[in-house]
Protein backbone atom coordinates (compact mmCIF):
# COMPACT_ATOMS: atom_id res chain seq x y z
CA UNK A 1 0.00 0.00 0.00
CA UNK A 2 1.34 3.39 -1.03
CA UNK A 3 1.23 5.44 2.18
CA UNK A 4 1.11 8.64 0.10
CA UNK A 5 -2.44 7.66 -0.89
CA UNK A 6 -3.40 7.36 2.79
CA UNK A 7 -1.72 10.62 3.78
CA UNK A 8 -3.40 12.34 0.85
CA UNK A 9 -6.80 10.95 1.84
CA UNK A 10 -6.33 12.04 5.46
CA UNK A 11 -5.22 15.51 4.36
CA UNK A 12 -8.10 16.04 1.95
CA UNK A 13 -10.79 14.89 4.39
CA UNK A 14 -9.27 16.92 7.23
CA UNK A 15 -9.35 19.98 4.97
CA UNK A 16 -13.08 19.35 4.40
CA UNK A 17 -13.73 18.95 8.13
CA UNK A 18 -11.91 22.22 8.83
CA UNK A 19 -13.62 24.07 5.99
CA UNK A 20 -17.04 23.13 7.33
CA UNK A 21 -16.22 23.62 11.03
CA UNK A 22 -16.38 19.94 11.92
CA UNK A 23 -12.75 19.39 12.97
CA UNK A 24 -13.56 18.00 16.43
CA UNK A 25 -11.99 15.20 18.42
CA UNK A 26 -14.85 12.90 17.37
CA UNK A 27 -14.23 13.76 13.73
CA UNK A 28 -10.49 13.27 14.16
CA UNK A 29 -11.08 9.85 15.70
CA UNK A 30 -13.47 8.92 12.90
CA UNK A 31 -10.88 10.03 10.34
CA UNK A 32 -8.08 8.00 11.95
CA UNK A 33 -10.35 4.93 12.16
CA UNK A 34 -11.30 5.31 8.51
CA UNK A 35 -7.68 5.67 7.39
CA UNK A 36 -6.65 2.61 9.40
CA UNK A 37 -9.53 0.52 8.06
CA UNK A 38 -8.96 1.60 4.45
CA UNK A 39 -5.25 0.86 4.76
CA UNK A 40 -6.15 -2.74 5.57
CA UNK A 41 -8.76 -2.76 2.78
CA UNK A 42 -6.24 -1.50 0.19
CA UNK A 43 -3.66 -4.03 1.34
CA UNK A 44 -6.20 -6.76 0.58
CA UNK A 45 -7.11 -5.22 -2.80
CA UNK A 46 -4.09 -3.28 -4.14
CA UNK A 47 -5.94 -2.30 -7.33
CA UNK A 48 -8.35 -0.39 -5.10
CA UNK A 49 -5.79 2.12 -3.84
CA UNK A 50 -7.14 4.76 -6.21
CA UNK A 51 -10.47 4.63 -4.35
CA UNK A 52 -9.09 5.20 -0.84
CA UNK A 53 -9.63 8.97 -0.57
CA UNK A 54 -13.29 8.90 -1.53
CA UNK A 55 -13.94 5.89 0.66
CA UNK A 56 -12.28 7.54 3.65
CA UNK A 57 -14.54 10.58 3.12
CA UNK A 58 -17.61 8.33 2.97
CA UNK A 59 -16.52 6.45 6.09
CA UNK A 60 -16.09 9.69 8.04
CA UNK A 61 -19.41 10.99 6.78
CA UNK A 62 -21.13 7.80 7.96
CA UNK A 63 -19.38 7.88 11.34
CA UNK A 64 -20.36 11.50 11.99
CA UNK A 65 -24.05 11.20 11.21
CA UNK A 66 -24.90 10.06 14.75
CA UNK A 67 -22.25 12.06 16.62
CA UNK A 68 -22.32 15.38 14.80
CA UNK A 69 -25.19 15.29 12.33
CA UNK A 70 -25.11 15.77 8.61
CA UNK A 71 -21.73 16.58 7.12
CA UNK A 72 -21.00 18.21 4.80
CA UNK A 73 -24.18 20.11 4.13
CA UNK A 74 -24.86 21.76 0.81
CA UNK A 75 -24.34 25.53 0.79
CA UNK A 76 -25.29 25.99 -2.86
CA UNK A 77 -29.06 25.40 -2.85
CA UNK A 78 -30.66 28.59 -1.55
CA UNK A 79 -34.02 28.07 0.09
CA UNK A 80 -33.86 24.27 0.02
CA UNK A 81 -34.22 22.20 3.16
CA UNK A 82 -30.97 21.15 4.83
CA UNK A 83 -29.34 18.39 2.81
CA UNK A 84 -25.92 16.84 2.41
CA UNK A 85 -23.31 16.29 -0.22
CA UNK A 86 -22.21 12.81 -1.22
CA UNK A 87 -19.04 11.49 -2.80
CA UNK A 88 -19.34 10.37 -6.40
CA UNK A 89 -18.67 7.93 -7.87
CA UNK A 90 -20.08 5.65 -5.17
CA UNK A 91 -16.90 3.63 -4.87
CA UNK A 92 -15.04 6.87 -4.25
CA UNK A 93 -12.60 7.23 -7.09
CA UNK A 94 -10.43 7.61 -8.88
CA UNK A 95 -11.35 11.33 -8.84
CA UNK A 96 -13.90 11.76 -6.04
CA UNK A 97 -16.14 14.80 -6.05
CA UNK A 98 -18.82 16.09 -3.71
CA UNK A 99 -22.26 16.10 -5.34
CA UNK A 100 -25.45 17.73 -4.04
CA UNK A 101 -28.04 15.11 -3.10
CA UNK A 102 -30.89 17.43 -4.13
CA UNK A 103 -29.76 18.93 -7.44
CA UNK A 104 -27.24 16.29 -8.50
CA UNK A 105 -24.75 19.08 -9.30
CA UNK A 106 -21.05 18.59 -8.75
CA UNK A 107 -20.01 20.97 -5.97
CA UNK A 108 -16.26 20.43 -5.52
CA UNK A 109 -13.50 17.86 -5.82
CA UNK A 110 -12.66 16.12 -2.56
CA UNK A 111 -10.40 18.44 -0.56
CA UNK A 112 -11.75 21.64 -2.15
CA UNK A 113 -15.02 22.40 -0.33
CA UNK A 114 -15.42 26.06 0.43
CA UNK A 115 -16.18 27.22 3.96
CA UNK A 116 -19.55 28.75 4.73
CA UNK A 117 -19.90 32.47 4.21
CA UNK A 118 -20.46 34.84 7.11
CA UNK A 119 -24.22 34.26 7.03
CA UNK A 120 -24.08 30.64 5.93
CA UNK A 121 -24.54 27.49 7.97
CA UNK A 122 -21.62 26.18 9.99
CA UNK A 123 -22.09 22.47 9.49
Amino acid sequence: MDTAQLFGARSRVLAELQARNHASSAAGNALEDAVRDRKWWAEQWPEGEMYVAGLVAQDVQDALIDAAGRWPVCLDCDGAPLHTLHIQPDLGGPHPVWVCEESGREIAPLGKLRPPGPAGPTS
